[in-house]
């Protein structure tokens, strides 16, 4: 396994541990509903903490499909491996921006999740065309 792919995951669980922290530190202090349970929760190796709140799960889902595409391994050229990993992360974004066109009420938030839509989906076709020229194989249009 490279490095780069190392510390992605090395983050991701990083990120879980501290979050399951975060809930033990707001325990009784009037949080609730704002922190995902704690690591027994976990979901798959890379899986960030399960909650039972309907929306936090459907904003972590794209998170954890993300985490299942992004690529392990390299290419030998670290600009392609940098593309190739920042297009799912941009995908990520896209998906959680759609929940909450779905599930949002709040207008500067919705025109947010609008902005980022927009801004994603050209950076990730601005990504392909390089992956192109780089002479590497982009990853799979997500549906």
């Amino acid at each position: 396994m490279t490095k780069l792919p190392m510390l992605l995951a090395g983050a991701a669980l990083a990120l879980a541990g501290g979050l399951a922290l975060a809930q033990d530190d707001d325990a009784g202090e009037g949080h609730e509903g704002h922190t995902m349970e704690g690591a027994e929760g976990m979901d798959g190796e890379h899986a960030m903490p399960m909650s039972h709140d309907p929306a936090m799960q459907a904003l972590v889902e794209p998170m954890d499909r993300m985490m299942e595409v992004m690529p392990t391994t390299s290419t030998g050229d670290v600009d392609a491996d940098f593309l190739l990993m920042m297009i799912p992360h941009h995908q990520s974004a896209i998906d959680m921006a759609l929940v909450v066109l779905e599930q949002g009420d709040d207008e500067e938030t919705l025109a947010l999740a609008r902005e980022i839509i927009d801004a994603q989906e050209a950076e990730i076709a601005e990504m392909r065309a390089m992956l192109e020229r780089l002479g590497v194989e982009p990853p799979a249009a997500s549906e």
